[in-house]
């Protein structure tokens, strides 16, 4: 059975909020409120594939402590962005 778009923006911003470190939880918390809803179907995509990274890397890619991979760096700026991290 195919995932509704309903039930895919939940999961996702279920898995947003629950990451693992309070500091990546409260990023893309902000971010997931701002931004899912309003999001195309290959962002969707973009952004269930960068909820499978790492926390630690993700919050240096977001902080611009470390560069991110590039086919993630438009969305890592974005979330910067939205959240102020940098």
């Amino acid at each position: 059975m195919a995932e509704t778009r309903e039930d895919r923006l939940r999961r996702m911003k279920m898995r947003s909020m629950r990451r693992g470190t309070k500091e990546m939880d409260l990023i893309l918390m902000r971010f997931a409120e701002a931004r899912l809803e309003a999001m195309g179907e290959s962002e969707l995509d973009a952004y269930d594939a960068l909820l499978s990274e790492n926390d630690q890397d993700l919050y240096q890619w977001v902080s611009g402590q470390a560069p991110a991979p590039e086919a993630l760096r438009p969305l890592i700026d974005e979330i910067a962005a939205i959240v102020g991290a940098r």
